[in-house]
């Protein structure tokens, strides 16, 4: 019988002191230099932090703005997407997948989710593209650290021709699809750097990335309350700037990325392996689908995905219960998503139904995210799994 030693230390879902602290001097002396620059407003380290940021996207263009949510709505808006236009993605995802397209003007349409990976199923999509005449783009999330089959999208977009393909990379900072970057796959992608995610900034941050010279130029004036010359509005823009202390802070933190990136797999693994010697449950496949009556079921990467992890995410039987136990156990947890996006209250106006979507609403009802970040602990993992075991008996 597989045991450990388990330990009386909590194990928390995300330990930020862990991060900050070997990067400590070298954020403060960043920050400093832009407090005694003065430069605030698009200082040097936005543009700095820009082309180094395409570079690791393998993305012509990269352009700061003040969140991910900002930038899903200066992709669309970049890009032509507004009134008239429908945008089909997700309902299992973070609200602003759905808001950005209707801030946008445009409406969202619903496809549900590939059950192996969580993300957008293309063959949904394809269905939604047959009965929805006015579909001008399409947004697949990268949902947990794992891009969409992008092989699947960018045929479908050769079949409708004049097709957007946008990515919701904001959980995919380094995350590649066939060896091309996140960032670089699509006509555009939006980034988040919210302090949970695998770049983070300190605050609110968000990225543009983009092949096309005309939609960087368009989201450069749009987060600019629509300015190509100072005073002067082309458009109705927004003011969504990204902050030079963010930069600066991003700035520090992005070589580091990759090596944060590679120790989320190493500890993804880990935890299938645990899990498989306690006998708790299996790897699904293509070719062999799980459910939870079959135990938990651990995270299933695609061959031609390079996964980063910025989550581990299980499907699990009576999951509430198993998390209540686990913060009895001072073990941290979350759920993502709790409700998909076609039953929240804000967008009932769409006009969807419980069980339009059943691959959404079942990972709604199966999901735990476990602690997952680069400062993790193996003994720390140790304790989950033999909490979790606990609880299965």
């Amino acid at each position: 019988m597989y045991s450990v030693e388990v330990s009386a230390q909590p194990v928390p879902f995300l330990d930020f002191s862990r991060q900050y602290g070997p990067l400590r001097e070298e954020v403060l002396a960043a920050v400093t230099a832009v407090l005694d620059s003065q430069r605030f407003i698009l200082g040097p380290e936005v543009a700095a932090f820009e082309a180094a940021a395409a570079l690791a996207c393998a993305a012509p263009h990269a352009i700061g703005c003040a969140s991910g949510t900002d930038a899903l709505w200066l992709g669309f808006a970049a890009a032509g997407v507004g009134d008239g236009d429908a945008v089909i993605t997700t309902p299992f995802s973070f609200f602003a997948s759905a808001s950005s397209i209707l801030r946008a003007g445009a409406r969202p349409v619903f496809a549900d989710i590939d059950p192996l990976t969580f993300n957008l199923c293309p063959r949904a999509t394809a269905t939604a593209l047959a009965s929805n005449a006015d579909v001008k783009a399409v947004l697949p999330v990268h949902l947990f650290g794992q891009c969409a089959d992008w092989d699947a999208f960018t045929q479908l977009q050769q079949a409708h021709g004049g097709l957007l393909l946008v990515e919701d990379a904001a959980q995919a900072f380094g995350a590649t699809w066939d060896n091309m970057p996140a960032g670089s796959l699509g006509d555009a992608a939006a980034f988040s750097f919210y302090p949970t995610k695998n770049l983070a900034a300190f605050g609110d941050a968000g990225l543009l990335t983009t092949r096309s010279s005309a939609i960087a130029q368009k989201a450069m004036s749009l987060r600019a309350h629509g300015m190509t010359r100072r005073y002067y509005h082309d458009d109705l823009g927004w003011n969504s700037r990204l902050d030079t202390v963010q930069a600066a802070i991003l700035l520090v933190r992005l070589p580091h990325v990759a090596a944060g990136n590679a120790r989320r797999r190493a500890l993804a693994a880990r935890y299938n392996q645990l899990f498989l010697r306690a006998g708790l449950g299996a790897v699904p496949s293509p070719e062999r689908p799980l459910s939870v009556a079959d135990g938990l079921v651990l995270p299933y990467t695609a061959a031609r995905a390079q996964h980063v992890f910025h989550q581990y995410v299980l499907r699990v039987p009576r999951r509430d219960e198993l998390r209540a136990f686990l913060a009895a156990e001072k073990i941290g947890t979350e759920v993502y998503y709790p409700l998909p996006l076609h039953l929240q209250a804000a967008l009932k106006g769409l006009g969807y139904r419980v069980g339009d979507f059943p691959e959404a609403e079942r990972a709604a009802e199966e999901v735990l995210a476990l602690p997952m970040y680069p400062e993790l602990r193996e003994e720390e993992q140790d304790v989950v799994v033999e909490a979790i075991r606990r609880f299965y008996g």
